[in-house]
């Protein structure tokens, strides 16, 4: 984990919390510059039907509730600088796969990803919170694209109501230099489109009956990022069956972090 938080209380409840989840703690800086970056998130009370139980070849769609709204205040993440790269650059070049994103300054998450692409590890772009004009090499320096709905609009001024609109999306983004797209959908899983195999892919998820999606999308994501590090043999539509899978699970408990499932309470036939 590269970040930064701040010297309060809230900082100091994050690395304990990292530390109590194995999590190495040795570049996460702490400042009295900033607090801490916090997230307000605001979830409706209705459950309805969305994702799967884990059946590798089953396919099946639904109706996502528990939606939520979330405001971002960066804070502390936002001084994250390239000294900070600097000093976790070996960590950074001997990793199998690294994920950036835009809650730190874009310009620091496109330092970090290029360090990283230079030196033959996989990255792993999610461009949340999306920002309309993107630096171009974004798309060039990503193995693999990974944007919601709401994002992939904000991208390329395509509204995503379908898996059709997420294909249209993954084209555009493949006409600006990435490799492998990946447009999340929610309830109706994801659709993926790749330069070798420029034919958008929709990954069907199936049922379960969800209470909060709030980080579903950071749990797909680390999911993946799992699976490339640990199963890089799996093909790339299995390692998203089952990421969707393991997204399924957090959106049936509330709470981010906290939603999150250990390897110990998941399907052995996962891994």
């Amino acid at each position: 984990m590269i970040c930064k938080v701040g010297k309060d209380s809230f900082g100091n409840d994050y690395i304990e919390n990292f530390k109590r989840n194995g999590i190495s703690t040795e570049f996460v800086g702490q400042t009295e510059d900033a607090a801490t970056g916090a997230a307000s998130i605001i979830v409706n009370s209705e459950e309805s039907v969305a994702f799967s139980d884990w059946q590798p070849l089953k396919e099946s769609s639904a109706k996502a509730g528990g939606q939520n709204v979330i405001v971002i205040v960066a804070g502390a993440n936002l001084l994250l600088d390239s000294e900070d790269l600097k000093r976790a650059a070996n960590a950074i070049c001997k990793a199998k796969v690294i994920i950036c994103q835009l809650e730190i300054t874009p310009a620091i998450s496109l330092e970090a990803l290029k360090m990283a692409y230079s030196n033959g590890v996989k990255t792993l772009f999610n461009p949340a919170p999306a920002h309309a004009e993107l630096d171009p090499q974004f798309y060039t320096h990503s193995d693999i694209f990974c944007c919601n709905e709401s994002e992939a609009e904000i991208l390329t001024g395509i509204p995503v109501g379908s898996p059709e609109d997420a294909g249209k999306v993954g084209l555009v983004l493949l006409e600006r230099g990435c490799k492998l797209v990946i447009v999340t959908l929610g309830a109706e899983g994801c659709v993926m489109i790749s330069a070798d195999g420029p034919i958008p892919k929709h990954v069907p998820a199936g049922k379960v009956r969800a209470v909060d999606t709030t980080g579903a999308g950071d749990s797909f994501v680390g999911a993946l990022a799992f699976f490339m590090a640990c199963y890089p043999s799996l093909s790339m539509e299995d390692m998203i069956r089952r990421s969707n899978f393991i997204a399924s699970v957090s959106v049936q408990a509330s709470g981010t972090q906290s939603s999150y499932p250990y390897r110990k309470d998941l399907p052995q036939d996962l891994f």
